[in-house]
């Protein structure tokens, strides 16, 4: 396991598998219509793949304390899980297309070392209602709760739920320390990767920008996770590896140059879902949060 700083250790993005006939559907739309292929290339931009909760999750799933929560702002119900029953609590976020489950294994080193874990789906993810979302979604969820089940010493994210927690931190998460884990970065990347897996013309990218910028009000790129990370003075752990085929390991330098009390781990062959199972990287985890000089 590597902690230097070196931005060295870049690797080559896997273009996942994208439907053949969504890929043509955008061919046929960017061929006729400029204004569809652009609404067309926002919906699957912002739908994530519901995935069934898998066997090694169950155990969690089974035994923790789920409620449905309503996001008043959202007009979205989200399903929470809290585990355990401890007065120190720990906040997981879960990735794109993730669960609130999928940090099952860190939420168990957590539940032995004196800590219950709040976790969700996201809107439009698991068992909580709605279709599309994005992480301004994830941000608004991650508010609710802080209120209603905070407060939280420790937040944790893997990849877009890094990005949340920089950014909740940022704006009104009021937590010890942070630990983010694959998280991306700069949104406009995010966008290019996306519209490169889908052939299209990257004119798109800034069409795309120009309709976010139309709903938030300002640009897209101020949530870019090193953006943050300038404005988070809490240590923060951040954990990437070299072989990530998801989200590029320069995303994890970028932020760690960011943060005023960042701390980089880099590990070498766990992928991007893999490391969240990695007894040595929770290890990690637990250390960096047990240890006691790493507070403010």
């Amino acid at each position: 396991m590597n902690t230097t700083d070196s931005k060295k250790n870049t690797i080559s993005h896997n273009r996942s598998q994208i439907p053949k006939s969504i890929i043509l559907t955008g061919k046929f739309l960017q061929f006729i219509s400029t204004k569809l292929v652009t609404k067309f290339a926002i919906k699957l931009f912002r739908t994530p793949i519901r995935f069934k909760t898998p066997e090694r999750e169950k155990i969690m799933a089974n035994n923790a304390k789920m409620q449905m929560v309503l996001i008043p702002f959202l007009n979205k119900e989200v399903a929470v899980y809290t585990y355990g029953n401890c007065k120190r609590k720990a906040l997981l976020i879960h990735g794109w297309s993730g669960r609130g489950t999928q940090l099952y294994k860190i939420a168990d080193k957590l539940l032995e070392n004196g800590f219950m874990t709040i976790s969700f789906d996201a809107p439009a993810h698991g068992k909580s209602t709605g279709k599309t979302t994005m992480m301004s979604e994830f941000i608004e969820t991650t508010k609710i709760l802080n209120e209603k089940f905070g407060p939280f010493e420790i937040a944790i994210g893997h990849s877009l739920g890094g990005m949340t927690v920089l950014n909740s931190v940022k704006q009104f998460l009021t937590v010890k320390k942070a630990v983010i884990i694959g998280s991306g970065d700069i949104i406009t990347d995010i966008i290019i990767n996306f519209i490169n897996k889908l052939e299209l013309n990257l004119k798109l990218v800034e069409k795309m920008k120009k309709i976010f910028f139309k709903k938030f009000n300002q640009d897209i790129d101020n949530f870019s996770a090193s953006v943050a990370a300038k404005s988070v003075k809490i240590p923060t752990l951040v954990i990437h590896d070299s072989e990530d085929r998801e989200v590029p390991v320069t995303c994890s330098y970028n932020i760690r140059e960011n943060l005023e009390f960042g701390e980089l781990i880099i590990t070498n062959g766990l992928g991007h879902t893999r490391i969240l199972k990695d007894t040595t990287v929770i290890k990690k985890i637990i250390e960096f949060i047990s240890d006691d000089r790493k507070n403010n």
